[in-house]
């Protein structure tokens, strides 16, 4: 927050222009984005093509220097267009950390001036849109090899949501309990969680047969 506005403004501008000339003809779409609070910080936001992903995010970790991973979620859009049925969201930053070598055991962290950095030494964020079309078995490519954080989070999006990460290893719930039935995910649209005029916890769908103690309440 406490690099200068300007040349924020030019570091994700240049990664627009690098992504126009990497991805030309790929279908990719890239541009400035703002934040609408605070500071309105720039950010660089990235429609990407299903199936150009795992590249995308090489390209951004070893090229961008997107080295950490916040967030990987997703969302169903039942009633999207047909081109976005579903939807990957993955939230990335360019945090430029530097850690020199260990000394005497623990790492002395390198504190730069902020005012001074400049072009890709300047922190950013990077958010990436990747839509699916209308499936029954909607996945993406895994980037579980790119960033360690991937990890949980494509776990948590296929728990909750559904949507699959080709090649993840050991993919498994995380947050339902072991035992849920296949292909139950809760935050699929077809499922009735109590809110508004529906009091009850889940509906038939998810198959446990059992009812919540607030059973009647209105939420």
């Amino acid at each position: 927050m406490k690099t200068r506005q300007d040349y924020a403004e030019e570091s994700a501008q240049q990664v627009i222009e690098a992504a126009s000339n990497r991805w030309k003809g790929t279908g990719l779409e890239a541009e400035v984005r703002h934040h609408k609070s605070g500071m309105a910080r720039p950010y660089v936001f990235i429609k990407c093509p299903r199936n150009h992903w795992r590249a995308v995010a090489k390209w951004l970790r070893f090229e961008m220097g997107a080295d950490h991973c916040s967030m990987i979620t997703g969302i169903h859009w039942p009633d999207g267009p047909d081109d976005c049925k579903w939807e990957v969201v993955a939230h990335l930053m360019r945090m430029n950390i530097i850690n020199p070598p260990e000394r005497g055991g623990w790492t002395e962290q390198v504190i730069r001036d902020p005012n001074i950095l400049q072009d890709d030494d300047v922190p950013m964020e990077f958010e990436v849109s990747i839509s699916i079309p209308d499936s029954r078995n909607p996945s993406v490519q895994s980037v579980q090899e790119v960033w360690m954080g991937a990890d949980w989070n494509e776990k948590e999006t296929w728990d909750l949501v559904g949507i699959d990460f080709e090649d993840h290893e050991n993919m498994r719930r995380v947050l339902q309990p072991h035992d849920t039935p296949v292909g139950y995910h809760p935050l699929q649209k077809q499922h009735k969680i109590r809110y508004h005029d529906f009091e009850e916890m889940y509906d038939d769908a998810q198959g446990f047969g059992r009812k919540p103690i607030d059973e009647g309440k209105v939420k």
